[in-house]
């Protein structure tokens, strides 16, 4: 996820993709845009440098700390929601927003939440097991650990983590417990991976798919992404563009495939000679960093940016969200 620098000098963040996720998304100065993601703003900040001046820009993020580093932009043209992506059709509506011309979405986990050991996300670091993104409410890791039986903490590290070794995981977790010993900090879940994965691929830590696996189901990434995504189809103009980073290959198929499904027409062999389908999107490519932007910032080499651009095609009004 981007960001720059954080208000604590302690975390910082490089903005991955920058200057090619503001210009994929802008389509036209003066229009109104959303950033889901705001982290600690630095693509906010590049869209603000580019907007217009009746252009507006509307941030959002779960996190408290991201909502409170906001503050720090002064500019009227900026508006911040304490919210998930997921749900902003509402919080749009409630501003008096129906209609946006661009969405950006920087998926994933910033550096400042990362880097701060408090906040749990990361096995460098001794902290509690917490992981939530947004702090004020929801159930954190140790709590997930703690209450989830075998097959479901299996479950969540195979599918979420695409680690081999789950189901041997969740057994030597379920162990622990039983034994008096529930995991409540960053160390014992590593400690207690270190033991449990006995190979793993050159360079990786034995606790990397485990700890993105909590994180991912803790915070319910993949169902944000999927009703975040609906929600931006949904109110972009037509014109308007879809901005998406992901960090994974998790998140990365999920807006491939959505992008696909609103930008290719199938043919209905039941009527082979039927006009097609009205398309709502077309797709504007994909880029990853260059070699130049890994090499300064190793946490950039798995990115992926993807583009596609709204359609003046009607759609069915979106589903409710169910967060």
């Amino acid at each position: 996820m981007g960001a720059e620098m954080s208000d604590n000098a302690e975390f910082r963040h490089t903005t991955v993709l920058l200057n090619e996720a503001v210009e994929g998304v802008l389509a036209r100065p003066d229009g109104v845009y959303v950033d889901g993601t705001f982290g600690r703003g630095g693509h906010s900040r590049a869209l603000l440098a580019r907007l217009g001046p009746q252009g507006r820009l509307i941030a959002i993020d779960r996190d408290p700390e991201a909502v409170a580093a906001a503050a720090a932009i002064t500019d009227p043209r900026f508006t911040i929601l304490h919210s998930a992506f997921a749900d902003m059709t509402a919080e749009l509506a409630a501003i008096g927003v129906q209609q946006v011309d661009g969405v950006l979405l920087d998926l994933g986990v910033s550096s400042p939440q990362i880097d701060n050991p408090a906040r749990g996300f990361s096995f460098r670091f001794e902290g509690p097991l917490d992981m939530r993104m947004d702090t004020t409410r929801g159930e954190s890791a140790a709590d997930f650990l703690a209450r989830a039986d075998e097959r479901e903490i299996a479950r969540v590290i195979r599918d979420y983590g695409e680690e081999r070794f789950a189901a041997q995981i969740a057994k030597a977790l379920v162990a622990r417990r039983e034994a008096g010993a529930p995991l409540t900090r960053t160390d014992e879940l590593r400690e207690l991976l270190a033991r449990t994965v006995k190979t793993r691929e050159p360079g990786q830590d034995p606790a990397t798919r485990t700890f993105q696996a909590l994180r991912i189901h803790v915070n319910g990434e993949l169902e944000e992404l999927e009703q975040g995504l609906n929600a931006a189809l949904h109110l972009l103009a037509p014109g308007g563009r879809l901005s998406v980073i992901s960090f994974h290959s998790l998140e990365d198929r999920r807006v491939k495939q959505f992008i696909a499904a609103h930008s290719k027409a199938e043919v209905d062999r039941r009527a082979p000679f039927a006009p097609p389908p009205a398309l709502a999107l077309v797709s504007l490519g994909r880029m990853m960093p260059s070699e130049t932007e890994v090499r300064a910032n190793p946490r950039s080499r798995s990115a992926v940016l993807r583009v596609a651009e709204r359609t003046d095609s009607p759609l069915a009004p979106p589903a409710p969200s169910k967060r």
